[in-house]
């Protein structure tokens, strides 16, 4: 559940407010001033985003690192074949993105506390360098991913699609999400540069 509400919803918030950045340095300064300057901030990010993360990332990798994978084994077919990649996929992207969001705030948001604005010349100064670009690409598509698909399993596990024909159409709503997100957010770090 806290990886669709509140961290999906962050997730899609984020990556739009930095989307601003396609419009212009002054844009996406304007945006995050607006963030960064809202009434309880230090609470609504605890709260919402920094112990939902904690809880949610630690007791993920917990899960990557004791599940059971059946990639190459028996199953019921094509489709089983393809959740039990898709499974070991989300716990992938699960492990990469907790380390990306780790690092991406220590860069962003821990440098507030020494002084630093978070705007549009702090960014551009962290993807400038190729290492770190290629770094966001690949966690921004690895975050995303592990959202969408984590919408499949949110909605079989929390009763919304039991039957086949639903959990094959929901497949396929995530794969749309999946592309479309990445491609707002993959855009969005690519303004920066």
């Amino acid at each position: 559940m806290l990886g669709v509400i509140p961290l999906g919803v962050f997730l899609i918030q984020h990556l739009l407010v930095n989307h601003t950045a396609t419009r212009g340095e002054e844009a996406f300064n304007t945006a995050s001033a607006f963030m960064g300057n809202l009434p309880f901030v230090i609470f609504l990010e605890t709260f919402i985003i920094y112990i939902p993360i904690l809880f949610h990332g630690i007791y993920g990798i917990y899960i990557a690192f004791t599940a059971k994978y059946n990639i190459g084994g028996k199953g019921y077919g094509w489709h089983s074949t393809y959740r039990n990649w898709m499974f070991l996929l989300q716990r992938i992207s699960g492990v990469i993105a907790f380390v990306f969001i780790a690092i991406h705030v220590y860069q962003t948001r821990v440098q507030v506390f020494f002084g630093q604005e978070v705007n549009f010349d702090m960014v551009h100064q962290i993807v400038t360098n190729p290492m770190w670009l290629v770094f966001y690409i690949v966690g921004i598509i690895a975050t995303v991913y592990h959202f969408a698909n984590g919408l499949w399993a949110f909605m079989i596990t929390w009763g919304f699609t039991q039957s086949d024909r639903s959990q094959r159409i929901m497949n396929y709503v995530s794969m749309i999400i999946f592309v479309v997100v990445s491609f707002i957010g993959v855009q969005a770090i690519l303004a920066f540069i």
